[in-house]
């Protein structure tokens, strides 16, 4: 073990100290009590105490190393399951914070005794489900420290962010989908909760928890859900789950409800469907047994509802589904048929799909997009034509034409960004009120790179405006935002604005995914260390202009903005042009915020200049 000298864990007696001291700080009286006293009554206590002694040695300078390793070896002394138990009581930000002391306490810190106790502290549930030792001690215990959900009402005077009720039984938060009256979560294990009768406004627009009925177990072994996929969570009354379920011979899809398991059964992909508002099952189908999906989507209104099932062999099979008679209690059969993308690309294997209500999105394997669009509208705000619409088959697939591999998709109501491989952020489709960020609005009918804006954690498009959860610093994220800014959905620019500007709202530091509604903001925080950065450098020849050609275009663009400047006639609206201009700029993030609140000084400043005196 190495350590420097200036290490404040060098010594056994300041491990102890800082031990000591951060369970001081830990309101944990038994635990403090207990340690304390089982500290100090250990026979290594009585070790370091003592004198040390010389050990004869041949020569001068084998004395001299001995001696300077004391210390080093008398922190071996302890019990490796002693210090598994004393370090599990930390903190895990503090055991993190240990574990990069040196490499022998990298090694304690790692190891799967300090995980599992750490484990059963925070998810004492866990731990019949952990007893085979088949999962990961460290991942559930970072899963299930680091699982959250963060929102922010945007009416009401207080705006500020608030926590949920995390559900104990939880192992971690995988995905998460707001509806109409409560927020659904599925968990790592397959479980979905129901996080029902939750927001609660009050009038000075903070939210509070019911504490009479936080959450319940709507399902488990639930693979993927969804609901309406319209922006608007009116329109969200059922829920549709992909789950697993154990059928006594069930071979024909579509059954109101199948057989319970017998000794003969099989294990079937089924879809239920349940009423959001009280979590009630309403409808079941079930298929073959042979087919396994891994993800479902949603296309269509109410009375002819499409549902999308990808496969685990990237093949997208399709059925209709009339929700206006979910409710009627009747058994039938629906016909369940290959999506053309599949028929049509019949060697390809698809990995994802994204949905709204009039189109769908498919990425490949290999990275490559394909576009489904069912109406006229969607379709000349995507690609600017109706040229090659064929409103008698809407279900033709479109390539999109890409420089490198597609990594993640955000699909909007009638625009979408896409991130490739290299970090890099493509936009496309109406750019009305400003939503694709490209520092103007101007529609694009192919993908357009925000060049300003590189290796997000996030992306999200709504109705007209869009979000990207960002790094911020070593360990901080920035939440950024473009489009329109009207009911609060961009909060701190309510102007709304046509480039990504930094919204004023603090992130937690484990946020992983954001959605945004009509009334809220959704935040949803969990770290899995087995997620590796997808991203990777972009090669020289791949680098896209020149210097000289990107300089002139920057040239062109600030020039834009100073004849923009002039024309605005107010104080208040050469600032926000101003702000406007500094987001579109490649700063760094910190150094936007700078300009932004010296901005925001000038006009405060300006304001009280010009503003009469009191009486």
């Amino acid at each position: 073990m190495e350590l420097g000298e200036g290490n404040p864990w060098a010594r056994p007696e300041a491990f102890l100290a800082n031990l000591l001291r951060i369970f001081t700080g830990a309101q944990q009286p038994k635990i403090q009590h207990f340690l304390s006293a089982a500290i100090e009554t250990l026979p290594v206590m009585q070790l370091l105490k003592q004198p040390k002694k010389k050990q004869r040695c041949s020569s001068a300078t084998g004395t001299a190393e001995e001696e300077g390793r004391g210390d080093i070896a008398s922190i071996q002394i302890f019990p490796p399951e002693l210090l598994y138990y004393i370090i599990s009581f930390l903190p895990v930000r503090d055991v993190v914070a240990l574990g990069q002391t040196c490499r022998y306490f990298y090694e304690v810190c790692d190891s799967e005794g300090v995980w599992r106790r750490i484990c059963r502290h925070l998810s004492p549930r866990l731990r019949d489900e952990n007893s085979g030792g088949h999962r990961p001690w460290k991942r559930s215990a970072i899963l299930n420290y680091t699982k959250g959900l963060y929102f922010q009402m945007f009416s009401g005077r207080r705006h500020i962010v608030s926590k949920t009720v995390a559900p104990l039984l939880s192992h971690g938060y995988r995905k998460f989908l707001p509806t109409k009256d409560h927020v659904f979560i599925l968990d790592y294990n397959g479980t979905l909760f129901f996080l029902k009768n939750t927001l609660v406004s009050s009038t000075t627009g903070h939210i509070q928890w019911r504490r009479a009925c936080r959450y319940m177990v709507l399902c488990r072994s639930a693979k993927d859900f969804a609901t309406d996929p319209r922006s608007d969570t009116v329109y969200r009354k059922y829920l549709y789950v992909l789950a697993a379920r154990e059928q006594a011979g069930a071979a024909v899809l579509g059954c109101s409800e199948a057989p319970g398991a017998t000794a003969g059964s099989r294990l079937c992909d089924c879809v239920e469907v349940y009423l959001q508002s009280s979590g009630q099952r309403v409808f079941k189908m079930t298929f073959h047994f042979s087919m396994k999906f891994k993800q479902i989507a949603l296309v269509g209104q109410e009375a002819e509802r499409t549902l999308l099932l990808l496969t685990e062999e990237g093949k997208i099979y399709s059925l209709v589904v009339n929700e206006t008679q979910l409710d009627q209690p009747r058994s039938y059969t629906v016909q369940l048929a290959l999506r053309k993308v599949s028929k049509c690309l019949p060697h390809i294997s698809l990995r994802n799909m994204h949905s709204n209500q009039s189109s769908a999105v498919y990425l490949t394997d290999e990275g490559a997009v394909y576009f489904e669009v069912h109406s006229p509208g969607v379709y000349r705000d995507l690609f600017g034509t109706l040229h090659a619409f064929d409103p008698l088959d809407q279900q033709m697939p479109l390539a999109l034409s890409l420089p490198a591999k597609v990594l993640t998709c955000a699909l909007g109501y009638n625009h979408l960004g896409l991130v490739d491989e290299f970090g890099r952020i493509f936009m496309q489709g109406n750019n009305r009120y400003g939503q694709l960020g490209t520092g103007d609005k101007i529609d694009r009918g192919e993908p357009t790179q925000v060049h300003y804006l590189k290796c997000p954690i996030d992306l999200w498009c709504g109705l007209n405006h869009t979000l990207v959860l960002s790094h911020s610093g070593e360990q901080g994220k920035d939440l950024l935002g473009c489009g329109c800014g009207a009911g609060g959905r961009l909060p701190g620019w309510p102007k709304g604005s046509a480039s990504f500007v930094r919204l004023h709202i603090k992130v937690p530091p484990c946020v992983c995914r954001v959605c945004s509604t009509r009334e809220c903001l959704y935040m949803l925080s969990c770290h899995d260390i087995e997620e590796v950065p997808a991203y990777r450098e972009l090669p020289a020849s791949k680098a896209g202009l020149p210097p000289s050609d990107t300089e002139a275009m920057a040239a062109r663009a600030c020039e834009e903005y100073l004849s923009q400047l002039h024309k605005c006639p107010t104080l208040e609206g050469r600032m926000a042009k101003m702000k406007e201009a500094v987001g579109t700029m490649p700063l760094m993030t910190f150094q936007k915020d700078f300009f932004w609140e010296a901005l925001d000084m000038i006009q405060r400043a300006a304001e009280l200049r010009d503003s009469p005196p009191s009486s």
